[in-house]
């Protein structure tokens, strides 16, 4: 993303649900894709309240179970 990485995109938009008094558990279910696997980013990103992380290339049976396990699917 040009304008900010995924990290800062989940919390800002963890920041705009807490402002409209939606819990994060409540609010939008974020899946980070990322080309980042180190330890330091995937622990950042659950940090940042991300609900779920997929590896790119992505692998289309780990995006779809994934989404399963959000009940997006």
């Amino acid at each position: 993303m040009p304008a900010m990485n995924g990290k800062a995109a989940v919390r800002e938009i963890r920041a705009l649900e807490e402002s409209k008094g939606i819990l994060s558990t409540s609010g939008a279910k974020i899946v980070m894709v990322t080309a980042l696997d180190d330890v330091k980013n995937v622990v950042a990103s659950f940090g940042a309240l991300c609900d779920a992380y997929v590896l790119k290339p992505v692998d289309t049976v780990q995006l779809v179970n994934q989404l399963k396990s959000l009940a997006l699917i």
